[in-house]
């Protein structure tokens, strides 16, 4: 069985070529942004609930933290 992982604000998850960004989380929200380029700040934010949210990443990988620290630019691996 997998070890579930907690939701934090600035996590970067890969789903496919696309980028997923943590912008804002609340209680029962998500707000986020999706990309497809290297630059991660360019673009809208999306707002879902957590189930929605939950639901789009369950086949994204988790970018590391290292990777997320740097600010505006997300390498594919």
């Amino acid at each position: 069985m997998a070890k579930p992982l907690k939701l934090q604000q600035g996590q970067i998850w890969q789903l496919g070529d696309q980028f997923i960004r943590i912008v804002r989380l609340e209680r029962l929200a998500v707000e986020y942004k999706l990309t497809t380029g290297a630059v991660i700040k360019a673009g809208p934010n999306l707002k879902a609930t957590k189930k929605e949210f939950c639901r789009l990443i369950k086949t994204a990988v988790l970018q590391s933290a290292a990777l997320a620290s740097k600010p505006g630019a997300v390498r594919p691996q």
